[in-house]
């Protein structure tokens, strides 16, 4: 089986580089326009409640049911969302954060371990249900702190999680045959939905 691990196309958020966590942003006018359809077709893609993950689904896979699984849905960054790193260089709290390799919990947000298990036992349950109903493929579309988690917990070879975030409507196909024994899977290639990817601008 194949397993497809993307990410929603660019908000302004993104080009802002501000932390969008579970703020329900939606695409950006440019971020929509850059986006094309996938080039496979599966019958089911696995998105999060906020809308991004919908409005690139709908591009990419514009035949597939999207079913909507809330624990893969991004970090809660908590009083840190909605600012960028500019503008919280005075900010105590955010600068601890950094200090800890933003490993500590943010303010009224999540502790990045239970953020990664959180994703890993949804992303797992995903797979062990497509592997026993035989499916051949699996999609999930989500965000870059999803990729990340299950990326650097499971995939070989083995990187750093901040390695592993992916760029805007782009993301990592992933091999799942050692998956039953050994709880792992195996980089096959890394994909973008984007057009100026496709021309290889």
């Amino acid at each position: 089986m194949l397993i497809y691990l993307l990410r929603h196309g660019l908000t302004e958020y993104n080009a802002q580089k501000r932390y969008q966590g579970q703020r329900d942003i939606p695409l950006s006018a440019e971020g929509l326009s850059q986006l094309r359809r996938a080039d496979i077709d599966p019958k089911v893609v696995y998105i999060t409640p906020l809308q991004r993950t919908a409005q690139t689904a709908r591009v990419l896979f514009p035949e597939a049911e999207l079913v909507v699984v809330k624990d893969l849905q991004e970090m809660c960054f908590g009083s840190f969302e909605g600012k960028n790193y500019v503008e919280m260089e005075h900010d105590a709290d955010y600068q601890a954060w950094v200090q800890a390799n933003c490993e500590s919990k943010c303010p009224d947000g999540e502790r990045k371990d239970d953020f990664s298990n959180r994703i890993c036992s949804a992303f797992s349950a995903l797979v062990d249900k497509a592997l026993a109903d035989g499916e051949e493929l699996l999609v999930i579309l989500a965000h870059g702190g999803t990729q990340m988690a299950a990326m650097e917990r499971y995939t070989l070879p083995r990187r750093d999680y901040y390695a592993w975030c992916g760029p805007n409507a782009g993301g990592y196909v992933l091999d799942a045959a050692d998956w039953a024994e050994k709880r792992q899977l195996r980089l096959v290639k890394t994909v973008q939905y984007t057009k100026d990817a496709e021309a290889g601008v």
